[in-house]
């Protein structure tokens, strides 16, 4: 039987709205793209509102126009009652509200409780979610841990009355998202969150689409309960495309909680990867969220022992999978963070001669409040329990299920995604993903340009953006062969001016050799202060100084660097081996979120709690591939 919790028809074919590729998106505004990009657009493509079945039992109670007016840059009331505001608006928003149950918990707290009388299940969760605030979010735990294990009732609702639900919540929303829609202004996108977790393992994805409501609202979100396997919804994206002549992407995210399983070496029943498998889920999947709320999945010391840097937000979340429900072992890490997962693409490459792992890497926030903040000083918290005016939230127990294990200060107020588009459309922003013209912060607006190929020298950096365009490949690019000359790169990073200066580039590189296993090195290219801090003979560097004042909050605006720009070439290149290169960005240290709330708080933090720390951005890679 299966299980019909207010859930999507999963047999449904999903269909997203035609925009025209002339800059119109549909809307008959024209934009004119640039010839090349020239400007970096910024988003958030994990935002959810009162339509997941968690944010509303969390007590969200924003809805979308409201998280499309926040992202605007407009000033909105958040649920628990403090003004909220961007100090610069974000250029575009995915709304990815959870496909399965989508708006259920909403429907059941606004349904007569007469109606409710003979459902015992749905009656008691009725109850507590009315009572209080703990009430409903006791429901939200036991829907995740409900979920994780597979437990939920079956028939808990009736299937036709909840499709039909779901299908005018669905309309309704697309119309929305295409009225705020402003081509040239501020792109909404259609999209939701696509969340298998079995065993809590997490597998989530977010599904974007390229298209408006004439497309998107003649089908519903996929759901996972009963299609848990992502290759059901890579099935359901190509039949999407086949029926639409629409354009639809995944991106998975919080692989760091997936207990190895989001980039394992086998299918997700444990038989053989093939080429079939490996170039599917490439057209999917062209990048991966690799930092938000709950960590970060770039590495991790047990797989990059060497790297100074690794484990960046990793505190609460490398113990335990997704729901807790499960401990996690270190060796099953290789399966579970981008940079190993990269490696790993090359191995498929030696031997198959395709990689499932090729992708471009973002930053999103995950936050269930519908506000999309990413500023330690003016972060909003995973959900509406743990706004900005919760002084507890910091050091009080936050855990997705009912197994305890993580505190406030163990999620990260992060992250935001960086697209390199010729214009701010929806055409121009997705095309740009696909392609793999992005990069991820961990919040900070910094503008980073990374280029690649055999043609540069040192005096290319003049004009970067332009020689990069001309002479190679920008990130997510590929280079083939060159006769056995070393690729060469074209690197620039700036500031943001809201937050820190910089500290140093890294270019880090990953290559298989014959036998098939794989390596990585890391190289710091550029950084600031360079009259005094130099390169040890092992190519590390001394730690910039940290200015930090943890009783103030702040930090000296005149440490680090305004500017990196660097030409560098691969010392160690050799030809005969597959490798990839992306670059890590580091900001000198600041205080993280839980500083600001001891200060406005009065509270005295442990000395386990993170108080400083060196944010963050991340490239996408570009790949290197010997001559055939």
């Amino acid at each position: 039987m299966r299980k019909t919790f207010l859930l999507a028809v999963c047999s449904t074919a999903l269909t997203v709205s035609g925009c025209s590729d002339n800059g119109s998106d549909g809307s008959g505004a024209e934009v004119i793209n640039t010839e090349y990009p020239e400007q970096v657009f910024w988003g958030d493509t994990h935002l959810h509102t009162d339509n997941s079945i968690d944010a509303f039992g969390f007590g969200n109670r924003l809805d979308a126009e409201a998280a499309l007016r926040f992202a605007r840059g407009e000033e909105v009331t958040a649920t628990k009652g403090s003004k909220a505001k961007l100090t610069r608006p974000l250029d575009f928003l995915v709304i990815a509200d959870h496909s399965d149950a989508v708006g259920a918990t909403k429907a059941l707290y606004e349904a007569p409780r007469i109606a409710l009388l003979g459902n015992k299940f749905l009656l008691r969760w009725y109850d507590m979610m009315h009572e209080s605030d703990e009430g409903s979010l006791t429901v939200t735990a036991e829907l995740i841990d409900g979920a994780a294990a597979g437990t939920l009732p079956e028939g808990l609702f009736d299937a036709e009355e909840s499709a039909d639900r779901i299908t005018s919540l669905w309309t309704a929303h697309g119309e929305t998202l295409d009225e705020y829609n402003e081509p040239g202004k501020f792109t909404a996108f259609h999209g939701f969150e696509y969340t298998p977790m079995p065993g809590g393992d997490n597998l989530h994805r977010v599904v974007m689409f390229r298209d408006g409501s004439d497309k998107t609202s003649t089908v519903l979100p996929f759901a996972s309960f009963d299609a848990g396997d992502p290759e059901q919804l890579w099935a359901y994206m190509g039949a999407y495309e086949e029926s639409t002549g629409g354009k639809v992407l995944a991106i998975p995210h919080n692989s760091n909680v997936s207990n190895g399983r989001m980039f394992a070496m086998n299918k997700l029943d444990g038989s053989p990867i093939d080429e079939a498998y490996i170039r599917t889920r490439a057209l999917r999947e062209p990048i991966v969220e690799v930092t938000q709320i709950k960590g970060d999945s770039e590495s991790h010391p047990f797989l990059s022992p060497n790297d100074e840097f690794a484990g960046f937000g990793d505190a609460g979340w490398d113990k335990c999978n997704l729901s807790c429900g499960k401990d996690m072992a270190p060796e099953s890490y290789a399966g579970s963070y981008a940079r190993e997962a990269l490696k790993r693409g090359l191995e498929f490459t030696l031997k198959v001669g395709a990689n499932p792992f090729k992708f471009g890497m973002i930053g999103s926030t995950d936050s269930h409040t519908s506000l999309a903040t990413s500023d330690e000083n003016n972060f909003y918290g995973k959900h509406s329990g743990n706004e900005i005016n919760n002084k507890d939230r910091a050091l009080a127990p936050q855990n997705l299920g009912t197994r305890k294990g993580r505190f406030g200060w163990h999620y990260l107020s992060s992250g935001y995604a960086a697209v390199w588009a010729t214009s701010n459309t929806r055409e121009a922003i997705f095309d740009a993903m696909m392609r793999r013209e992005v990069y991820a912060t961990t919040g900070p607006r910094m503008t980073v340009r990374f280029f690649g190929g055999f043609e540069f020298t040192d005096s290319d950096t003049g004009d970067l953006v332009k020689n990069g365009y001309a002479k190679g490949v920008p990130m997510g690019g590929d280079l083939t062969g060159g006769d056995d000359k070393s690729p060469s790169f074209l690197i620039s990073a700036t500031m943001d001016p809201e937050s820190a200066g910089l500290d140093r580039v890294q270019v880090i590189k990953g290559w298989v050799n014959p036998d098939g296993t794989s390596q990585e090195k890391i190289y710091n290219v550029s950084w600031s202060d360079a009259a005094e801090r130099t390169l040890g003979a092992d190519g590390k560097l001394a730690p910039v100084a940290s200015t930090v004042d943890l009783a103030k909050g702040t930090w000296d605006k005149d440490s680090g660097a305004p500017e990196l720009t660097t030409w560098w070439q691969d010392p160690d290149f050799d030809a005969a081996k597959n490798a990839f290169y992306y670059v890590r960005v580091l900001e000198i240290p600041t205080p993280t979120w839980p500083v600001y709330d001891a200060l406005t708080f009065g509270l005295t933090l442990p000395d386990d709690v993170i108080k400083i720390q060196q944010e963050r951005a991340y490239s996408s890679p570009i790949w290197y591939t010997p001559k055939a």
